[in-house]
């Protein structure tokens, strides 16, 4: 990595060995932050911590939603930097494709469980560790599909509204000294959503009226915003990423 110069700042960031999320670490890192990032798979983890930068990066492998990760997560992000400013809760999962009337009720716990208790868990255990006393920001990584229906991902995008409202609650609570907002992201160019481009990317960018599907620079940019100093006033929002394609809702 080219050398900046440090920020003094530390992000944790979540679900980052890949896609949205390490796109956001880039966007810290080339600011000055240094990370903690999490995944599942802990050979990819090493992979993106060698090629982010090991100097300013360190990960811890787990799964999102365990609480002992979670709390080994912010211990070590606090033992490696000594403060954790900012939490990206950026981790998710969408295991199923279908309709919501025929959804597995097991399969709905689990991506509730991923996609929501998990986010909350590490709010709370970084607001008890470090911000309460110091400050910070979250930045909670939601979707589109929370702001409308979204056939054959109903429990993903029920999942995503309901993260949406945690960020109010969140907000309101943690107030003044923390901020904490949402983005919304449309598709993203990542492993994650490759199924809903893949072999069609052509015909899918050209339902967006700025006639590209997002990359994870474009989250990793308002994601660095969000948790800067010209953000300083806003909070409880969610912010819609999507290439424009919310303009043609309700048009054919």
């Amino acid at each position: 990595m080219t050398t900046v110069e440090l920020s003094g700042k530390v992000a944790l960031i979540t679900g980052a060995s890949r896609g949205i999320g390490y796109g956001i670490a880039e966007a810290l890192l080339a600011r000055g932050d240094r990370v903690c990032i999490t995944g599942r798979n802990e050979d990819a983890l090493k992979e993106a911590v060698e090629t982010l930068g090991a100097d300013r990066v360190i990960g811890v492998a787990g799964k999102a939603h365990d609480e002992d990760h979670q709390a080994v997560a912010v211990e070590r992000t606090l033992e490696a930097f000594g403060r954790v400013d900012f939490l990206v809760n950026n981790a998710g999962t969408n295991p199923v494709f279908g309709p919501i009337a025929d959804l597995d009720l097991n399969v709905a716990r689990k991506v509730f469980e991923t996609n929501v208790v998990s986010a909350l868990g590490f709010a709370q255990k970084t607001w008890h560790a470090w911000q309460k006393e110091n400050g910070g920001a979250i930045v909670n990584i939601t979707s589109v599909a929370g702001l409308s229906a979204s056939p054959f991902i109903g429990a993903y995008g029920v999942s995503k509204a309901a993260m949406d409202n945690l960020t109010l609650q969140l907000a309101h609570e943690y107030a003044p000294r923390v901020r904490v907002n949402s983005i919304a992201p449309a598709v993203v160019k990542t492993k994650f959503a490759q199924a809903l481009y893949e072999g069609r990317e052509e015909e899918a960018a050209a339902a967006y009226p700025l006639g590209r599907l997002g990359m994870p620079s474009d989250i990793g940019g308002a994601a660095a915003f969000l948790t800067s100093a010209q953000a300083d006033w806003i909070t409880g929002q969610t912010l819609v990423v999507d290439g424009g394609i919310f303009l043609k809702a309700g048009n054919s």
